[in-house]
């Protein structure tokens, strides 16, 4: 394990990319927000859960100086849920309905 602070020079972005598809369904879009709905309240709940969990481990990384591999997999997999329901509702980049849950 490699304890080095990163580079300023190295390249350190993250970078999003949404592959536009050929072809969406020019109806959809009227309904999207509606069958987003159950995911915007399982993530209302994941998120608070998500803010609670990023407090708590503040305070094992000032006493360990390590994130939790476990923690960090679960606020990773509410960021991506979050955009997976936002490619979806709001930007509209696809109509393939996004899944119930963490993982990619």
């Amino acid at each position: 394990m490699d304890d080095r602070y990163p580079s300023t020079d190295d390249h350190q972005s993250v970078h999003l990319d949404y592959t536009y598809p050929d072809r969406l369904n020019r109806w959809l879009p009227l309904i999207k927000w509606l069958l987003a709905i159950p995911h915007y309240i399982v993530l209302f709940f994941l998120n608070i859960a998500s803010f609670f969990v990023v407090i708590a481990v503040w305070f094992v990384i000032l006493v360990t100086g390590h994130y939790p591999r476990g923690v960090f997999g679960f606020v990773e997999g509410v960021i991506r849920w979050n955009i997976r329901v936002t490619g979806y509702a709001l930007t509209l980049v696809t109509d393939r309905y996004p899944p119930f849950r963490l993982a990619p």
